[in-house]
Parts: C-alpha cells; sequence; structure tokens
C-alpha cells in the first residue's frame, strides 16, 4: 500500500548536467578524429617532393600551382553542393563515400610517375586531383555538420581538439611522405597513406552513428555582412596555406639546398604550432564566445606579420636566415589557429540568431559555405602565388599575401565596431530608466 500522506511522484531535485560525453559523442569524436588526421596526412604529403617532382615531368611553377589550385576548385564547388544536399544524401553515407573516393585518388595519384612526361602527366594530375578534391569536400563538410549537430553546445571546443588530429596530419605527412619518397621512391608514400584512407572507410561505418534529419539558401546566409567578412578570413588564410603548399618546397631547396625530407621538417614549423594553439583557442572561444571576433582581429595581424618576414620582404633590405623561416612558419601556424578556429561556431551562432532553421540542413548549409571558401582560397593561393613567384619572386609573393591578410584588421574592426554600437543602443533605454 502507498501512504497518501505522500505525494506518488516526489518532484526530482535540481541535478547539474553531466559533463560526460555520451556513447553516440564519444563514437562521434573518434570517428571524426581518424577522418581529419587520415585526410590531412594524405593531403599534406605533396608538399616537400611533388613540385619538383613535376618539374621533372615537363610541368612549369604556374603549372604546379595551378594543379594545387584545381583541387581547392574542385572542391569549392564539391562543399557547396553537397553542402546542400546533406539532408537527402544523408551525414554518414556523404562522409564515407567521400573517405573511398578520396583513398583511390591518392592511389592511383602514386602510379602517375608511371605516365609519360608532359601534356599526359599534367592532364592527368588534374583529373586526378579534381575526383580527389570532390571525395575530400563530402567527407570534411558532413564531419562538420556532424560534430556541431552532435556537440552543439562546444562547437569551438570539440572542433578546436579535432584540429590536434588535423595538425598531427600536416605535421606527419611532409616528413613521413619525404622520408618515403627519398628511400622508396616516388610510388610508396601514396600507396601506404591511400591504404590508410581506405581502412577509414569500413572503420567508420562500423563506428560512426547514424544521424537523423532536422530551409535557407546559401545567397540567404550571404546576405548578411558579417558572414561575408568571416567568409573573407577564411579565403585569405586558406590562400596562404595554398600559397606555402605550392612554393614552399621549393624555394627551401633553391636558396638552402635542402633535401625533400629536410623541407618536410621546416613544415613542421607551420603545422605543429597550429596543433598546439587549436584546441586552446577553441576552449577559449567556447568560454568567451564574444572574445572570438578579438582573435580573429590580432591572428591576422600576427599571420600578415608572419608572411612579410618569411621571404623576407623585399623592401626590409634584410637576409633571410633559415632559422628566420622556420620561426616565422610557427608564428604563421600559431596565429592560423587564432583567427580560423572561431570561424566556423560564428556563422552558426549569427545564423540561429539569424533565424536559421536549427538542425542538420543549417548546419550542412554553413559546412558547405565554410568549405567553399576555404577551397576558394586553396585555389588563388597556389595560382597567384605561383605566378608571382615564377615573375617575380618567393619573396614578393609572401608580401602580397601577408597584405592580403592584412586587410582581416579592418573588415573585422567594422565587425567589432558595428557590435559595440548595438551594445550600446540596447542598454541605454535600460540607462535611461
Amino acid at each position: 500500500m502507498t501512504d497518501h500522506n505522500e505525494p506518488e511522484n516526489p518532484p526530482a531535485e535540481p541535478t547539474e548536467p553531466s559533463r560526460r560525453m555520451s556513447r553516440r559523442q564519444a563514437l562521434t569524436l573518434i570517428s571524426m578524429a581518424s577522418v581529419n588526421f587520415s585526410s590531412m596526412i594524405c593531403y599534406s604529403i605533396l608538399g616537400p617532393f611533388f613540385p619538383a617532382e613535376a618539374v621533372k615531368k615537363g610541368a612549369s611553377q604556374t603549372v604546379i600551382g595551378l594543379i594545387f589550385g584545381c583541387y581547392a576548385v574542385c572542391n569549392l564547388i564539391g562543399s557547396l553542393v553537397l553542402g546542400r544536399y546533406i539532408v537527402q544524401i544523408g551525414a554518414k553515407f556523404m562522409l564515407i563515400a567521400g573517405l573511398f573516393v578520396s583513398s583511390g585518388c591518392t592511389i592511383m595519384f602514386g602510379l602517375l610517375d608511371r605516365v609519360p612526361s608532359g601534356p599526359a602527366f599534367i592532364a592527368l594530375c588534374f583529373i586526378v586531383r579534381s575526383i580527389d578534391a570532390v571525395g575530400f569536400a563530402g567527407a570534411m563538410t558532413s564531419s562538420f555538420a556532424m560534430t556541431a549537430k552532435i556537440f552543439p553546445d562546444n562547437v569551438a571546443t570539440v572542433l578546436g581538439s579535432l584540429e590536434i588530429f588535423t595538425g598531427l596530419g600536416l605535421i606527419l605527412g611532409p616528413p613521413v611522405g619525404g622520408w618515403f619518397y627519398q628511400s622508396f621512391g616516388y610510388e610508396v608514400p601514396f600507396m601506404l597513406l591511400g591504404c590508410l584512407l581506405l581502412v577509414m572507410v569500413p572503420f567508420n561505418i562500423y563506428v560512426l552513428p547514424s544521424i537523423d534529419p532536422s530551409k535557407d539558401s546559401f545567397f540567404h546566409l550571404l546576405g548578411h555582412v558579417k558572414v561575408v567578412l568571416i567568409c573573407y578570413a577564411i579565403f585569405t588564410l586558406s590562400a596562404g596555406l595554398g600559397f606555402l603548399d605550392a612554393t614552399l618546397s621549393l624555394f627551401a631547396i633553391n636558396k638552402f639546398n635542402l633535401s625533400p625530407g629536410y623541407v618536410g621538417l621546416i613544415m613542421l614549423g607551420l603545422s605543429l604550432p597550429y596543433c598546439l594553439a587549436s584546441p586552446l583557442m577553441g576552449y577559449i572561444t567556447d568560454k568567451y564566445a564574444s572574445s572570438r571576433m578579438v582573435f580573429m582581429v590580432t591572428g591576422a595581424v600576427i599571420t600578415a606579420s608572419g608572411f612579410c618576414l618569411l621571404g623576407p620582404a623585399p623592401f626590409l633590405n634584410i637576409s633571410g636566415p633559415l632559422w628566420l623561416l622556420v620561426v616565422m612558419l610557427g608564428l604563421i601556424g600559431f596565429s592560423l589557429g587564432m583567427t580560423a578556429i572561431p570561424t566556423f561556431p560564428e556563422i552558426i551562432t549569427y545564423a540561429y540568431d539569424q533565424g536559421f532553421e536549427e538542425g542538420l540542413s543549417t548546419l550542412g548549409m554553413v559546412s558547405g559555405l565554410f568549405g567553399a571558401f576555404w577551397s576558394l582560397g586553396m585555389f588563388y593561393g597556389p595560382t597567384v602565388g605561383g605566378l608571382i613567384t615564377q615573375h617575380l619572386s618567393f619573396e614578393w609573393a609572401a608580401t602580397v599575401q601577408g597584405v592580403w591578410v592584412l586587410t582581416l584588421t579592418f573588415t573585422h574592426f567594422y565587425v567589432l565596431r558595428n557590435r559595440e554600437d548595438r551594445q550600446t543602443d540596447e542598454n541605454t533605454p535600460l540607462l535611461n530608466e
């Protein structure tokens, strides 16, 4: 019998929300980490040795820049299209299919040394890289969207933590690729890492949870000035990375007489600080969301300074020893983390504030927009940077890139000033009462 003097359902005492991750979140984190690591290590192996190998096959510096750039153009198109239709395609299927396509293309790229020099080699480089880019766009677009869907309250922290694995891929790719190239030739780095990416397919089929779908348009989102300026930041940052991918190895080999293996080690100066900065910036900008724009402006100033001293700029009339190159790469890597990590959660927050639907449709759209502008920069950087390097010098090309990044400080100062003005307007009635 029950005592009628006691309530049948006593009110539960308020409890603190659990800080432990659910099984679904843990599996997603493992899956996204594996995708980031395997994708980026396959992407970054080209830097130390491919430009020199392509020159032997009859490609000019401009063509090499276009080979890197075509990857970005196809990634741009793929990000927009796949981000728009992520709900219809399915986030999990898109990610797994993207990994499968990218792994096959990585293996095929390793066989291109058997192709005759000249137009045949160059044409196949464009074709394989373009298909690879679409696969990569599918994997990364769905990865961003699923992460934001499953970790809605800690987007920057989780993305910053995942960038550790992105950084590890960027760190290990150049030295591992350079060492395997020196020891075993052109084919082995691509074969091994393509197989690593292929292993990620069944792994993610088993590990990755399914996401239930939750409609606005890209043009609606781009109709807001703040979103356009953040996308401009994404563009300039990726342009800098794309420029370094296509030109840094040849510059270091020619100026300092380094082998591809040592060039791979130099590239650690860029990726290691980025790897360390990303989780820290993610945690801080999640905890203090109002600091995001401040970090973006500060990071832009540091990045611009790093590019101007990378060569260094010819008008500075100072020598450019190897240690200065490595230090500036480290500075650029750390400041990229300051500027890039806050961009994705800032767009999501702003989209929700403007009334966009809180679901996978909006997250996929934001992911596609991020990927598209990142890819646009990855096309501009190698292509225009390669042209300037070929007709002027690496030093001038790096300086131009620094000036591009410096313009971020003015555009984002505009956003900060407008936000402060709005806060003042909102507080004024309260002060007058």
